[in-house]
C-alpha cells in the first residue's frame, strides 16, 4: 500500500506555465490528511521552491538542487551536499571562459552572471537566423521559465562565490547552442568526482558525485520510517530516474522522455492535464477508505 508520494516540479506537478493547478495541490492535501507523506524532489534551488508553494497552503519535505539539500516541512535542513568547492570553482572557469549561462545554487542565493541573458539572446538570435523556421517564441519560453526563479544575485565573475561561507549545490548550464550542449557533456560525464545529469532539453548540471534525487528520497525514507516499495513517485525527466529506479511505484508523466516512460509502471496524464492529481487519486486515495 502506497504510504508517501514523491513528485518532481516542473514537467510534473506544475503545468507548462510553471503553476501548480488547484487539482494537483487539492490531491496533495487530500493524501496527508489521509495520513500519506508528501515529499516534493526537484531541480529548482530550495529558495525557488517555497516561492512557489507559498500561497497553496500545502508544507511538504523538500527534496531540492536535484537530492543537494532536504529541508524538512517547516523549513528545517535536514541533510546537504555540497559540492566540493575547489572542484566547483574549476567547472565554472570552465563554464565562464566558453560563455555559457549559468546558475549556481547555493545556501540562499541562485548565482548567475551579470551579462547571462545577453549570451542567451546571442544564442537565440544565432540559432533563429541559421533556422528562420523554429519559432523564436517557444525558445524564449524557455528562457523566461529559467529567468523567473527566486533569489537571484548576479556576479560579474564566478570567483565573486570562491569564499568558503557560500556552499555549491549545483551548477545548471543553459544553451540553445547544441554545440556548446554536447561539448559540456562529452567533457565531463565520465568525471567520477561529480554528477552530470540534465533536467531539461536545453540544459546540464553538476552536483556532488552522491547527489541524486534518489540518494536524498533513500536517506529520507530511512528517516520517515517509510519502505521504498510502499512509495510512489512521479516525474518525468532525466534527473528523475534515479529516484523511479528505487521505488515500488514508479510513474512517468504523459509528457515525460522515452528513458522515463520506460523505467515507470504506469504512465499518466500530461502536466497540463493533472496529471499528479489523476495519478493520486487513481493509486492512492481510491485504495484509503473514507
Amino acid at each position: 500500500m502506497i504510504s508517501c508520494i514523491v513528485t518532481d516540479l516542473d514537467g510534473t506537478l506544475l503545468n507548462h506555465e510553471s503553476k501548480i493547478s488547484p487539482q494537483n495541490v487539492e490531491s496533495l492535501k487530500m493524501a496527508q490528511e489521509k495520513g500519506v507523506e508528501v515529499i516534493v524532489a526537484t531541480g529548482r534551488n530550495y529558495p525557488d521552491v517555497i516561492e512557489i508553494f507559498k500561497d497553496t497552503g500545502l508544507k511538504t519535505w523538500i527534496i531540492a538542487a536535484n537530492g543537494a539539500t532536504i529541508h524538512d516541512p517547516e523549513g528545517n535542513r535536514f541533510d546537504h551536499v555540497p559540492m566540493d568547492k575547489q572542484k566547483a570553482m574549476k567547472l565554472l572557469q570552465w563554464l565562464e571562459e566558453r560563455d555559457y549561462y549559468y546558475e549556481v545554487f547555493s545556501n540562499d542565493y541562485l548565482y548567475s552572471p551579470q551579462r547571462g541573458r545577453q549570451l542567451i539572446e546571442i544564442e537565440l538570435d544565432r540559432l533563429c537566423t541559421a533556422n528562420p523556421e523554429i519559432s523564436r517564441a517557444e525558445l524564449e519560453k524557455h528562457a523566461i521559465t529559467q529567468f523567473s526563479q527566486t533569489g537571484f544575485s548576479y556576479i560579474n565573475s564566478y570567483k565573486e562565490i570562491e569564499m568558503p561561507t557560500i556552499d555549491v549545490y549545483n551548477i545548471l548550464a543553459f544553451s540553445f547552442d547544441k554545440q556548446k550542449l554536447d561539448a559540456g557533456w562529452e567533457t565531463f560525464k565520465d568525471d567520477p568526482s561529480i554528477t552530470l545529469v540534465t533536467s531539461g532539453t536545453y540544459n546540464f548540471e553538476f552536483e556532488h558525485k552522491d547527489a541524486s534525487k534518489g540518494n536524498a528520497l533513500v536517506k529520507l525514507a530511512k528517516h520517515l520510517g517509510v519502505p521504498l516499495k510502499d512509495i510512489l513517485a512521479i516525474g518525468d525527466s532525466m534527473n528523475d530516474l534515479s529516484m523511479l529506479e528505487k521505488v515500488g511505484y514508479p510513474v512517468a508523466m504523459g509528457n515525460a522522455r522515452e528513458d522515463v516512460k520506460n523505467a515507470s509502471i504506469e504512465i499518466a496524464e500530461t502536466n497540463d492535464e493533472h496529471g499528479v492529481a489523476n495519478t493520486v487519486k487513481r493509486l492512492v486515495l481510491s485504495s484509503i477508505a473514507i
